[in-house]
């Protein structure tokens, strides 16, 4: 497995995966049946777009921040199992950080945060 990147939403600490390249953010969560606490997937793309989700063969339930160029919290979605619901920021974003569902509710995360320790 790869090192985690550790990243800080205010107080909170998260240790994540990167997934950087095509075939990983394609793979992302796909059948995964656990995941820490602290743990999560980011997301990192190479220009900012529209870049949309989907859960179809992720298993867990999921929630989305979806984050600027900037570091800044766009928006935020709740993404349910096997779900081909797509969820799509309302701006463009760089990056996308999946975690526990509810995890971000529960912490007080919300639109505005800002993310720190997102690789460049």
């Amino acid at each position: 497995m790869a090192p985690l990147l550790p990243l800080h939403i205010g107080p909170h600490a998260f240790q994540v995966e990167l997934a950087a390249t095509p075939e990983q953010r394609q793979r992302g969560l796909m059948g995964r049946t656990h995941l820490a606490a602290d743990g999560g997937m980011l997301f990192v793309f190479g220009q900012p777009d529209r870049h949309c989700f989907w859960m179809k063969d992720t298993p867990l339930p999921l929630s989305i921040a979806f984050i600027d160029s900037v570091g800044r919290v766009v928006s935020l979605a709740d993404m349910q199992p096997r779900s081909e619901t797509l969820h799509c920021p309302p701006a463009d974003i760089r990056y996308a950080l999946e975690v526990k569902q509810g995890t971000f509710r529960q912490r007080g995360i919300a639109p505005g945060a800002r993310v720190d320790g997102l690789p460049r």
